[in-house]
Formats: structure tokens, C-alpha cells, sequence
């Protein structure tokens, strides 16, 4: 007997949770489970094919919004090939209205509901162990086809115990170069109207003694990346505590650990503690959604906007943790200027990373329920964004993809740090300027398309040509900094001064070859980098200044190079002590 649990991953350096876990809790029977594991980027055929020629008594998909599509359509055409092998599903795309699923289905079997893990282990003791021993009538947790066609759903079943789930990462050799997902809680404490975690009733943790074992063991074995899927981590002060004491007080220097969190909840004590730690042990990712209250009172979010500011910013003067904050575009209530004032206010907060994502109208959610009431036009099939509401048109909602797309090329690539602090300048709210740059792309047919780092910088010269043609060279020079801040570029910008005059300067100070490059600049670039936000243009000097680049002396957060000001006095040459840790002075 083979039990076949199938994934379809977003991206190969992703790994499932799910499955791991159904299969780790089912241990009595092992030996007869497999997982298969693919991406979205697997073409359908190769996915079919290769679950084909595995040939299992028994087959299992776990449906999430990124991958629904393809296994509605490799659920028609296995069972075309394998007509008498029972299917089943779960997760939350099948969860809620899993009748609805199934009538449309009619070849899948059944539908496991919620979380799976007991429901999972009953089916393979009923496929294994002989179908006298329990029938499906009898497991908790199901919705399936009954022998005349019909639609039987068992009763519900009680949440687990967060203890009673088994650590499924001792075969970490499964999981080289990918991600691994951990969790200590299953659960919500808040009801945001747009989320499914608000519709599982009641918050359970991991004891802290199983964490404790399980995180050393991340530890021991130098695991890259592991990134906690639990909702609002710190929403139990005590549990984010103990996990971030035993993290700073255990950090290998290697391990990256990832965290949802509300910022507004962090007390002093969590503040002062993250503050401590090494830089780039943990990373936040810090849902404010909208800033807009009438909106944030709508979603039925509870969110204290003065006193996240205040964490922010004392987080990244702190300079230790990566900030990830999170705006969703489409809530009800909000319209088009109330989201770019929404955008405008987090992008001062000048996180390293600021997510625009749209709203989804997810299946069992409050916003699904209310669709009508709102105005929500959204698309049927996954990932269920919103088009419209009864306060944003599709034509708005096509100008923020447009602010979207710039962002992530020009603000969180990171890959052009020192030009957007000038771009800045040009426009009183930077959501109108990645938004003009992105009518900018659309109209030159620049969209859709893949443009190397070089050219991205001689797009946005075009632009500036347009926008702000009088600071052209300060842009260049800043475009120029951008480059060398991230790499030894092997192909020199065109637009950047000839370095054949400066050999003899460049011998003296680049005594490392590629690992460090010796640049000349008209502009103060000190001044623009340890700035967060400029309130006027530099002025040009009467003479260069030299920048050196070490690429030894990255910073942590960013990836940057280090950068040192190369000094001139009294016909000598000398490099300045201070020398910026990619952004960050350190002597």
C-alpha cells in the first residue's frame, strides 16, 4: 500500500509544512506513506507523469492559494489515467466549502477539513489496515462521497494539542537550500475580516521544552533559514520572550529567523532584547495593512498607529533586525487617496522592506461573506484579488500595480538605496513617484519585461530627463554609488567617469583586487548615506572626493558593501577611520 502526500510548492526554495507534519504524526504507518514534492513552475505534464509513473494506492493534494489551479487540473486527468485510486484533499482552499468542491469533483473521494494531521492518520488506518477495522463514517474531520453518490459529512474534530505533533525535520537533508517553516502555535487572538487564521477558534502553543530542543537542533545543524508560520508571534508575551532569550543566548551566527509580528504589542522588554541581539538573528515581518482608521475599524483590526511608529523606529535605530512592513490595497472604506496617504506614512517609517500586496477574498472569510455589501469585484479563480470596490475602480487599482512594480525593482531590490533618498525629493508623496515611474515604463512598453541592473539605472536616467534634468550628474554619480555598493560591477555604467587618471590612487588603496574598488565623486555621498531622508539636494564640490568599497565588510541587514571616504591632506592620502559597514559606522 503506497500513500502518496503531494505538494505543489511556489518556488523550489520553499518546503510544505503540511505534508512533513501529516506524515510525521501517522508515524504506525511510514513505511506505506511518500511525499512528492513540485513547484508552479513544474509544467502540469511533468507533475502528471511523474505522480503516474509512482502509481499510488492512494493519492493526497495539499490545496493553497498558489497552487489550486494546477491540482484541480492534474485531479481531471489522474483520474482519466488511474480512474479507480481514491483522491482525497485539504487545506484551506477546499476547507470551507468542500460540498461545493466535491460536486464540482465528482472523481475526488474526499475532503479532509482543517487541520489534518488525526484526520490524515485515521485514513491511512482505514486504506491500511483493512476497511472493517474503522469506516470513514467514523473519523472526525471529513467530507466525503458516500456509496450511492451522496455527501456525508462526520463530525467535527477537536483541535490538537500542540505537544502531540511530532518534529519532522530529522532528515534535514530533504530540506538542503530550501526554507524551513516552524511553528510553536496554531491560532489567532485577533479577527481581521480579510484572514482565515480569525476563523480557528482558540490560540494553542508549543510547550516551550519541545521548542527549546527543536530550535538547538535547527542550531546545531547551521540551518540558514527558518521562518516561524505562527500568527502574531508576540501576541503571547512570555512565549516570544523565552524563544528570543534561548535564540540570543544560543545564535550560531548563521541562523536567520523569521517572524510575524504586530509591533504595537512589543513591550520595552521585547524592544530592548531584539535590540541586543546580533544583527540579522531575526527578521520582522509587521502587518499594518492601512493606516486609514476607518478602514482598519472596518476589517475588524485592532492596531495602536503611534505606538507602531515608535517601534519601528526604535527597532531600526537599533540597527539589528531586517523590518518587513506589510500594506494591503482594497480594503473597504479606503479609496484611492486615502491608500497613498496610507503608503506615504509606512514608507516614512523607511523599512527595508515595504510589501504592497492586494486585498484576496478568501473562502470562509468575513470578506467573502460581505462581498456584496462592499462592492467586491475580484477575481474567481486563485489568488482571489480584488479588481474593484465600492471605493477603488479597476483603472486605480491598475495604477497601484503600476506603484507595485516599481517598488520592488527601485526600493525593496535594495539596489538603489542612494538614488531613491534624491529621487525622493521630486514628489511630496513617493507613492504618486513609483507610480509616475511606472506610467513612465508603460508608456516606453518597458513593462513585463526582464532589464539588467545597468539598464534599470538608464531607464530611471531617461525619467530623470523628463523629472529632474538639472540634477542628471548628481543622479549618475548616485546611480554609480548604488552599483558598486552591492558589487564589483564587471561592466562599468556608461555614463561614469573614466578611471585611467586615478590608477595610481586606485593601486594604493585597492590592495585586494575584486574585493575592493576606489571610486571618484563630485557629490557628498557621506551626507546622503547616513541620511534616512534628504530635505534638499547636495551641492557639487570644487573637487572629487574618493570612495573606497569593501566587499569583506558587508553589512548584515543589507548586503551592502563597507564604504570609507579616501581623505586628502597635505599631498597625502588617507582613508578615514570610520568606515560604513554597508550603511552602519563601525570602527
Amino acid at each position: 500500500m503506497k500513500i502518496l502526500l503531494t505538494a505543489v510548492n511556489a518556488k523550489y526554495i520553499h518546503s510544505n509544512l503540511a505534508v512533513y507534519s501529516l506524515k510525521a504524526y501517522a508515524e504506525k504507518y511510514q513505511e506505506h506513506i511518500q511525499i512528492a514534492e513540485y513547484t508552479i513552475n513544474h509544467r502540469v505534464e511533468f507533475i502528471l507523469r511523474e505522480i503516474y509513473k509512482q502509481k499510488p494506492d492512494v493519492l493526497c493534494f495539499s490545496c493553497y492559494i498558489w497552487n489550486f489551479r494546477y491540482i484541480q487540473e492534474l485531479i481531471v486527468e489522474l483520474k482519466k489515467l488511474l480512474p479507480e485510486i481514491p483522491v482525497w484533499v485539504g487545506g484551506p482552499e477546499v476547507t470551507y466549502e468542500p460540498e461545493i468542491f466535491l460536486e464540482q469533483y465528482p472523481m475526488v473521494t474526499g475532503v479532509m477539513i482543517g487541520e489534518g494531521e488525526a484526520v490524515f492518520q485515521d485514513l491511512c488506518r482505514y486504506y491500511i489496515e483493512g476497511k472493517n477495522e474503522i469506516g470513514l463514517a467514523q473519523i472526525p474531520g471529513l467530507v466525503f462521497r458516500g456509496i450511492q453518490g451522496e455527501l456525508v459529512r462526520t463530525a467535527s474534530r477537536e483541535p490538537l494539542c500542540m505537544d502531540q505533533l511530532p518534529f519532522c525535520y530529522h532528515k534535514l537533508e530533504d530540506f538542503t537550500n530550501r526554507i524551513i517553516y516552524y511553528e510553536t502555535s496554531r491560532g489567532c487572538p485577533f479577527s481581521c475580516s480579510y484572514c482565515l487564521s480569525s476563523i480557528e477558534k482558540g490560540l494553542r502553543f508549543r510547550s516551550f521544552k519541545l521548542v527549546k530542543q527543536e530550535l538547538k537542533f535547527f542550531l546545531d545543524h547551521r540551518v540558514p533559514q527558518v521562518k516561524f508560520v505562527d500568527r502574531t508571534f508576540n501576541c503571547n508575551h512570555e512565549h516570544a520572550v523565552e524563544i528570543w532569550q534561548y535564540l540570543k543566548a544560543h545564535d550560531n551566527g548563521i541562523t536567520n529567523f523569521h517572524f510575524e509580528i504586530s509591533a504595537d504589542l512589543l513591550t520595552e522588554e521585547e524592544i530592548a532584547l531584539i535590540a541586543s541581539m546580533r544583527p540579522g538573528l531575526i527578521q520582522l515581518e509587521i502587518g499594518v495593512q492601512s493606516t486609514f482608521a476607518p478602514a482598519i475599524e472596518e476589517i475588524h483590526r485592532t492596531m495602536d498607529l503611534s505606538r507602531l511608529r515608535q517601534v519601528v523606529s526604535c527597532l531600526k535605530q537599533a540597527g539589528t533586525v531586517h523590518q518587513h512592513l506589510d500594506l494591503i490595497a482594497g480594503l473597504p472604506r479606503e479609496d484611492f487617496s486615502a491608500f497613498a496617504e496610507s503608503f506615504r506614512q509606512v514608507y516614512a517609517m523607511k523599512p527595508e522592506q515595504l510589501q504592497l500586496g492586494f486585498l484576496k477574498v478568501l473562502k470562509g472569510s468575513y470578506m467573502y461573506e460581505h462581498q456584496q455589501e462592499y462592492g467586491l469585484l475580484y477575481q474567481e479563480y486563485p489568488p482571489y484579488e480584488v479588481m474593484a470596490t465600492n471605493w477603488l475602480t479597476y483603472d486605480e487599482i491598475l495604477k497601484i500595480k503600476l506603484a507595485e512594480e516599481m517598488l520592488e525593482v527601485y526600493y525593496n531590490s535594495g539596489q538603489f538605496e542612494m538614488t531613491m533618498k534624491v529621487l525622493e525629493l521630486i514628489e511630496d508623496n513617493p507613492f504618486l513617484l513609483f507610480m509616475h515611474l511606472g506610467e513612465f515604463y508603460e508608456s516606453r512598453g518597458l513593462l513585463a519585461m526582464s532589464h539588467s541592473r545597468i539598464r534599470r539605472c538608464e531607464i530611471l536616467l531617461d525619467y530623470i530627463e523628463e523629472k529632474d534634468p538639472e540634477y542628471r550628474e548628481l543622479y549618475q554619480e548616485t546611480l554609480t554609488f548604488d552599483l558598486y555598493y552591492r558589487e564589483n560591477m564587471k561592466s562599468r555604467p556608461g555614463w561614469a567617469p573614466d578611471l585611467s587618471e586615478y590608477k595610481d590612487i586606485s593601486r594604493q588603496y585597492c590592495k585586494k583586487g575584486k574585493l575592493t574598488h576606489l571610486e571618484p565623486f563630485w557629490y557628498d555621498m557621506e551626507i546622503i548615506q547616513k541620511k534616512e531622508t534628504l530635505a534638499e539636494y547636495p551641492e557639487k564640490k570644487k573637487e572629487r572626493s574618493f570612495y573606497l568599497f569593501s566587499y569583506e565588510q558587508r553589512h548584515p541587514l543589507t548586503g551592502q558593501a563597507g564604504v570609507c571616504m579616501v581623505q586628502h591632506l597635505n599631498g597625502t592620502r588617507d582613508c578615514n577611520a570610520r568606515l560604513s559597514d554597508g550603511g552602519k559606522n563601525v570602527r
